[in-house]
């Protein structure tokens, strides 16, 4: 459930590369428990204000609070490829019981079977499932999520969508997902947002209900709706 309480502000970020303004004075409050989709043309800002997030990039000017215990995940998996993906999962994990914890993720998303294979004989899907896992190791509070699923086929895309909808009821974390895919910004998020110019241009609060279909014609209006916010004209996805 969502509340009032925000866990992530932003207060006039302001990222620059040369005299290339990227995120210009970007006021964001995000709330505790709330799943978020960041969508915007290439070239809006979307991975630099992930990066900025995940604490990758510095904020050199503005302000942004973001909890530690965060986790991000890009669209590759980025898993050592000499250790298997148990040792994967245990890097820098410190816990007592650390091989049960990473046998429960791993079983949680679906790859328990997976626990002593080399990441290179892992399917696209099962790689994303592992670096998921990774993440849930160590109960992030917030998830950020940069087109985790953007290079999966179209079938193993829907699972994984299925699974990160999972995840965020079942630990009641927050996630922020960039992507450039306005469906699945609706089948998955209660807000959207729309990044352009630098700043927070729309943010809808998305009210279907789950599980959502897109044949909903409520679904279909929203969908319209942001298309035509990123430039793309009704007759060209009529």
């Amino acid at each position: 459930m969502t509340t009032r309480d925000p866990i992530i502000r932003i207060r006039q970020l302001t990222r620059r590369f040369g005299a290339h303004t990227v995120l210009d004075r970007l006021d964001l409050d995000i709330e505790r428990g709330s799943f978020v989709a960041l969508l915007g043309r290439s070239g809006s800002g979307k991975s630099t204000l992930l990066r900025t997030l995940s604490g990758l990039d510095e904020a050199p000017a503005g302000t942004v609070d973001v909890p530690d215990k965060r986790a991000v995940a890009f669209q590759e998996p980025r898993l050592v490829p000499w250790k298997t993906v148990e040792e994967n999962l245990a890097l820098g994990l410190r816990k007592p019981d650390a091989r049960a914890v990473i046998a429960a993720a791993l079983n949680e998303v679906g790859v328990g079977h997976r626990l002593h294979a080399w990441p290179l004989t892992l399917s696209g899907g099962e790689a994303q499932r592992v670096a998921l896992a990774r993440a849930l190791v160590r109960d992030p509070k917030v998830w950020l999520l940069d087109e985790p699923f953007a290079a999966l086929d179209a079938l193993t895309r829907i699972q994984m969508q299925r699974l990160i909808a999972h995840v965020w009821k079942a630990h009641e974390a927050t996630v922020l997902l960039v992507t450039h895919d306005v469906d699945e910004a609706l089948l998955l998020a209660d807000r959207v947002l729309v990044l352009e110019h630098g700043r927070i241009g729309s943010d809808i609060d998305i009210a279907l209900p789950r599980p959502r279909v897109s044949t909903d014609p409520a679904f279909a209006a929203l969908r319209d709706r942001l298309l035509a916010t990123l430039g793309v004209p009704a007759e060209a996805h009529a």
